[in-house]
């Protein structure tokens, strides 16, 4: 029978195990605090999408009409979350001291681009064929994208379909194709500021920091006032901008100071011109600033673990969503296609069917750790796709 002595060193090392977990989610790869912001995020960006593409939305509108309104015009706002989130975490990864940590610029770029990619592409492939059979049944339907082409495909792949003009084949590809224009701003605006941080080496603050700053006041007073820049990547490089400003104010020694200047920045953008997008980023990254340097930000027992799983899986649910929404409305169309409350019921369904996808999607595509050794170079992958889904739809038009 244990002694009470070992009861005691068993119940403490419970106690410090738990603790060392804790400090681990929360300083080892994310605050807990996060995730439950992408997790809440990802669900109000689903339910934007169900509100703004219809046929479901349509009919179900009797059944919630304020809900689906605020959804359709109001929803999209929690993509700045996103933005707000990915500068904070590319700053930590990419300069957490204000200075490039990051080796060789095009390495990094293209370990990034195989992160975003390998998920994106298998998301993008379930979207194709999902469209592929409910286009018959949805033949009026403008949220099922048309037959891509092959250079539809291959610009797709490449992430560049806004800038080249190309319909997008899925709801949500514009944010990937953007998250990678910031990370590689960032990249190229801290490879920009290497020279003087090596003759300055002491300077504060940082060179990279400054043009990073710099960057996020182009972005705040100039391009993201003119929306025909809504395709770069600096027309929200100013809510990117204000998440990494946050990851460096939050470990400053006297952060009111670098919060007091971010405050003043989101407060003149906003007088020169009242943006609600830009209200919502600035709102964030300054309540990061302050909740990040709180105990219950970093303890992950406070959370649910639900919340926490979903943060998790965020991005992949961001993903695959849409064919779960073209599959739903296809079905509902088919046999109930004016009942208000099964169109509501569709998009219920949506929203928690989307869930075990985007779950799969983590655990077998997103999550699942490279393999070592020698892998075929990144360049290929975007060619590959591009190719592959051509020859498929040729195939498909002469069977």
């Amino acid at each position: 029978m244990p002694t009470l002595t070992q009861d005691l060193i068993a119940a403490r090392a419970g106690r410090s195990r738990h603790a060392t977990a804790t400090r681990t989610h929360a300083t080892g790869r994310h605050l807990p605090l996060l995730d439950v912001a992408r997790g809440l995020a990802c669900l109000l960006i689903v339910a934007h999408h169900l509100a703004f593409y219809g046929p479901m939305s349509d009919v179900a509108h009797a059944v919630a009409p304020r809900l689906l309104d605020w959804l359709y015009s109001q929803g999209r706002l929690a993509v700045q979350v996103f933005l707000v989130i990915g500068g904070f975490l590319s700053a930590r990864a990419l300069a957490p001291q204000g200075h490039a940590v990051f080796g060789a610029v095009l390495p990094t770029l293209a370990k990034r681009y195989v992160r975003l990619a390998k998920p994106y592409l298998i998301a993008l492939l379930v979207t194709l064929a999902v469209s592929a059979i409910v286009r018959p049944w949805l033949p009026d339907a403008p949220l099922v994208p048309g037959a891509p082409h092959l250079m539809q495909l291959l610009a797709h792949a490449l992430l560049l379909q806004d800038l080249l003009g190309h319909e997008a084949l899925s709801a949500g590809v514009w944010y990937v194709a953007i998250d990678f224009q910031l990370f590689a701003l960032a990249v190229l605006v801290f490879a920009a500021a290497r020279p003087a941080e090596r003759r300055w080496p002491r300077k504060l603050p940082r060179p990279g920091v400054l043009l990073m700053l710099l960057a996020v006041l182009l972005s705040l007073f100039v391009v993201n006032r003119r929306p025909a820049w809504d395709v770069t990547a600096l027309y929200f490089a100013g809510a990117y901008g204000l998440g990494m400003l946050a990851w460096w104010v939050s470990r400053a020694e006297r952060p009111e100071w670098g919060a007091l200047l971010m405050a003043l920045i989101g407060a003149l953008a906003l007088a020169l011109e009242y943006r609600s997008r830009i209200a919502v980023a600035w709102v964030t990254a300054l309540l990061l600033v302050w909740a990040t340097r709180q105990a219950w930000a970093r303890d992950v027992s406070l959370w649910p673990r639900a919340l926490l799983k979903l943060g998790d899986i965020s991005f992949a649910v961001f993903l695959i969503h849409f064919p779960v929404v073209l599959a739903m409305s296809a079905l509902v169309a088919r046999f109930w296609p004016h009942s208000a409350g099964a169109n509501a019921a569709g998009m219920v369904a949506v929203l928690l069917l989307s869930l075990p996808a985007g779950a799969w999607l983590h655990r077998r595509v997103e999550g699942r750790p490279r393999k070592t050794g020698p892998q075929r170079a990144p360049a290929l992958t975007p060619t590959a796709f591009a190719v592959h889904q051509h020859l498929l739809l040729v195939r498909a038009g002469s069977a």
